[in-house]
């Protein structure tokens, strides 16, 4: 089978997981290539996610690693094996392959916990208040480009209105509320929208206030999707350069600290939506 042109986040954690275990195993490629009749390349390949592996050969390659950690093996066994073709897929050729992998990543994600500081999260944000975002890219975006980017935000939605959704929970900074992405009406529409979310069961929303001692996050923007297991966590950061995939035990680790300390500083869901109501009333 030929390598692929460009493994998705997924593939790539895949090979990234077989990678981990193999070294702490104290093996090298070449070596781990010999135990399943395969050769140094093609165990490169399928390590950086540019081949896939057979449920067989995961299973043989843990047994010669001696990992003993049946649950792990049985979650890499299902990344390789899911063969699942999401909606995302519509999308292919038409947006950046970084838009299909979020997409793809939270449809499995068992649970998504979210910080923004300046924006409304993306799986909550309206039509209009979506088109206003990526309206304002340099350079301006023609609709071709545009029109696709604001439907694959909102079919997002998805993971959070299927019949089992993921359990989401995030953490708004009040600068995100009080920035006017679009126009007034626009606004209204959107904070309507946070407290029509905010009821949802699965769906916690918490502000943190402008007037809130003690609170140095202002860079602690991200996403946090749960894995089928803690060490299968992903942590999703934009920048200026593009979104970063973190997935190190001790990145894992840091980001649920960090997440634990900004939900600490925020309004609990009541306060919130009590908060939303109060700044909807000055528009």
């Amino acid at each position: 089978m030929a390598p692929r042109s460009r493994p998705t986040a997924r593939q790539a954690r895949l090979g990234t997981e077989l990678r981990r275990l193999r070294e702490a195993a104290g093996l090298k490629a070449r070596e781990a290539a010999g135990l399943i009749s395969s050769t140094s390349a093609q165990m490169s390949q399928v390590e950086a996610g540019f081949a896939g592996a057979s449920e067989a050969r995961v299973r043989r390659l843990a047994a010669h690693y001696a990992c003993a950690d049946e649950a792990l093996v049985d979650a890499l066994v299902t990344m390789a094996t899911d063969r699942t073709q999401g909606w995302w897929e519509e999308f292919r050729g038409i947006l950046p392959p970084v838009f299909l992998d979020v997409a793809e990543l939270e449809h499995h994600a068992t649970f998504l916990h979210e910080v923004v500081i300046t924006h409304v999260p993306g799986l909550l944000q309206t039509p209009d208040y979506a088109r206003a975002v990526f309206g304002y890219m340099v350079p301006e975006l023609p609709d071709s480009e545009l029109i696709p980017r604001v439907e694959h935000r909102l079919r997002r939605r998805a993971v959070i209105e299927r019949d089992a959704p993921a359990a989401y929970e995030t953490v708004v900074h009040e600068a995100a509320l009080r920035i006017r992405v679009g126009d007034r009406g626009v606004w209204r529409a959107q904070l309507r929208r946070l407290l029509d979310e905010s009821e949802r069961e699965h769906v916690t929303v918490r502000v943190i206030p402008f007037d809130t001692d003690h609170f140095a996050g202002a860079s602690a923007a991200m996403m946090h999707l749960g894995g089928p297991l803690p060490q299968l966590d992903t942590v999703l950061r934009d920048s200026p350069n593009g979104t970063a995939f973190l997935d190190a035990q001790s990145q894992l680790e840091r980001f649920r600290t960090l997440f634990r300390k900004v939900e600490q500083a925020s309004l609990d869901p009541r306060r919130t939506r009590d908060f939303i109501h109060h700044l909807a009333k000055e528009l």
